[in-house]
């Protein structure tokens, strides 16, 4: 009894502070909502104070995503993560401002949990590192333990510390995909498929227990452009060659302590105290000082500073526009324009919405789509082409800016673009359309459960997940496909001003690197975003008179949780290799909510790759 009476007290106590918060909360919104935000609005309000000689600190863990995610409101009162305030752009413009600040006296690359970043976004900051270091600051790396993708930053210090008992790991990337189609047996769920493309693998953890030859091929081909793009990232700077660095990945795969130094992958052994002791010494201060905190030193994070940088390009004063329109996540259909940017999915309708806004505003005179996205509903992805054809017949030019991924129906998203950029590392194409059907009748049969009705045509259940199509239905379904993927070709040659024969060789939903993709002409050019910017601006013949606006805006809720909560960063989770695979179960499971096509067919890459 007395258990249950505390955990009641504390129920419902739980609840009267969630009940007075709320209130809070409404009445703010209510009644002082526009002062909180005048107030916010002001520059400078929350500016950090720098001190001379203050060292900019990267944690190298800190997720950096391309645009700042919607809060969840829950997150004030159960204590949920709420979305971090550093941006990419805000990152790199951070970098580079830095470089000549006389108030920042080094850059220190702080490794732990893993890189928080992708590959491609990677490739955008390691440049303003080398525009730091090229001013004459000194850079200072130091970690535990380095893998290859936070090595091929930390490459770049003039010092690189590793801890006496640990490691550089230098033994290749990895990638591996979850198959289920035994477990689905199992459990009585039927799996059908239609699809074209020999390389389309992404309904094949569904229906296979191990890869394909075809997968095999793609992703080998796919793994040896990034993996040669990090050796080569990575050896420069260490005046190393990427053989070198190939036959310790080969033969070792790991550099302990001493022996990193000794094949110089790293410059000095120490602990992170002795670290702190040389920055310490850049900072000027007092290591005689008993009462200063020998683990501290005078910093500043990286998203600290980017509060005190001015973004050039938003700021400058112009009635011109150059809006840079952020699509990130899954393609799912539907939505409004009130879910565009608040659901971590692109929802069709809500995107197409917010780009007829831009066509229809005589201020906006070109549009950035920053596309980060695996693909998804066939459907919504030409809903939002369409959109961004109207733009360009407007006279406003599209310039595609590809992120980490932008692949599948985030390439038919992209494929009519003015103007298409990517890194070399973004993975891209896969130019191929399916369509899967799950059923529930073997499960059904197991548990008991049946289902009967009626129809007043033959194929009036022809989506029906209560029993397996017919062969007569498959085929139905198969010219659907068909005739999708026959449109998606037409897409990608009218816009990327290739033969068609040459895009149905090349598609068949192989997934490529942004450095194949450019070979092949898919892309027009490497780089980041702001390289798309500058192209947009040109082909819309702006010269300097423009500014720059992102999309989509926060709404005043929004901006309110925003000053409410204040500023944070979040960082990657460093998890044992069971939480892993828990993890990564849980985000396969996630990605069923793209499966929401109204015919069930879509464009998306493969289900599920992970580079490790």
């Amino acid at each position: 009894m007395r258990q249950f009476l505390k955990y009641t007290l504390a129920s419902l106590t739980g609840s009267i502070l969630f009940c007075l918060l709320l209130g809070f909360l409404l009445t703010l919104g209510a009644v002082g909502l526009v002062g909180v935000l005048v107030a916010n609005l002001s520059k400078g309000s929350d500016a950090p104070t720098i001190e001379k000689d203050t060292v900019l600190v990267y944690d190298l863990s800190t997720v950096i995503p391309d645009s700042i995610g919607a809060i969840d409101p829950s997150a004030i009162v159960f204590g949920g993560q709420p979305a971090g305030e550093l941006t990419l752009r805000q990152a790199v413009l951070a970098l580079k401002a830095a470089a000549t600040d006389d108030r920042v006296a080094a850059l220190y690359l702080k490794g732990g949990a893993g890189m928080g970043t992708g590959l491609a976004s990677q490739a955008e900051i390691y440049p303003a590192i080398q525009a730091f270091k090229a001013a004459g600051k000194p850079v200072l790396a130091y970690d535990i333990s380095w893998d290859e993708r936070e090595y091929a930053l930390a490459s770049l210090a003039d010092t690189v510390y590793l801890n006496p008992f640990g490691e550089v790991e230098m033994n290749g990337l990895y990638a591996e995909t979850m198959y289920q189609a035994d477990a689905l047996k199992k459990l009585g769920v039927g799996v059908q498929v239609t699809r074209v493309g020999k390389y389309k693998s992404a309904v094949e953890p569904l229906i296979r227990n191990t890869m394909s030859p075809e997968e095999q091929e793609q992703t080998q081909r796919l793994l040896g452009d990034v993996w040669q793009n990090l050796l080569a990232t990575a050896a420069a700077p260490r005046k190393l060659s990427p053989q070198q660095m190939q036959t310790v990945a080969n033969t070792q795969g790991f550099l302990f302590g001493q022996e990193a130094k000794t094949q110089k992958f790293v410059d000095a052994i120490a602990y992170e105290d002795e670290v702190i002791a040389a920055l310490r010494g850049l900072t000027g201060e007092d290591k005689s000082d008993d009462n200063e905190d020998d683990l501290d030193f005078r910093q500043i994070s990286l998203a600290g500073y980017a509060k005190a940088v001015d973004d050039p390009l938003t700021s400058r004063r112009s009635d011109r526009q150059v809006a840079l329109v952020y699509a990130e996540g899954p393609i799912v259909d539907g939505g409004d324009d009130s879910e565009f940017g608040q659901a971590g999915v692109i929802a069709g309708n809500a995107l197409a919405h917010q780009l007829r806004q831009l066509r229809q505003d005589d201020k906006v005179k070109a549009v950035v789509l920053r596309v980060n996205s695996p693909g998804g509903s066939a459907t919504a992805s030409e809903v939002i082409l369409r959109e961004l054809q109207l733009v360009q017949k407007a006279g406003k030019p599209v310039v595609v800016s590809m992120g980490d991924v932008a692949a599948s129906g985030g390439y038919w998203i992209s494929s009519q673009a003015d103007a298409i950029v990517a890194e070399p590392t973004t993975i891209t194409g896969s130019i191929g359309v399916f369509g899967i059907f799950l059923n529930l009748q073997g499960l059904g049969n197991k548990v008991g459960v049946s289902w009967d009705g009626v129809k007043t045509a033959e194929l009036a259940d022809i989506y029906s997940n209560t029993r397996p199509k017919t062969k007569a239905e498959l085929a139905i379904l198969q010219r659907t496909v068909d005739t999708i993927y026959d449109g998606f070709l037409d897409r990608v040659a009218e816009g990327r001003g290739l033969p068609r024969p040459k895009v149905a060789d090349l598609a068949q939903g192989r997934v490529w690197s942004g450095k194949a993709a450019l070979d092949l002409g898919l892309v027009d050019e490497l780089g980041g975003v702001d390289a798309a910017i500058a192209t947009a601006a040109k082909l819309a013949d702006l010269g300097d008179d423009w500014r720059l606006q992102e999309y989509p805006k926060p709404d005043e809720w929004q901006q309110f949780l925003r000053f409410f909560l204040g500023g944070q960063t979040v960082r990657a989770a460093a998890h044992d290799p069971l939480t892993s695979q828990v993890l990564q179960f849980v985000d396969d499971t996630h990605m069923i909510r793209a499966f929401d096509d109204p015919r069930g067919i879509y464009s998306l890459m493969p289900y599920r790759l992970v580079l490790k």
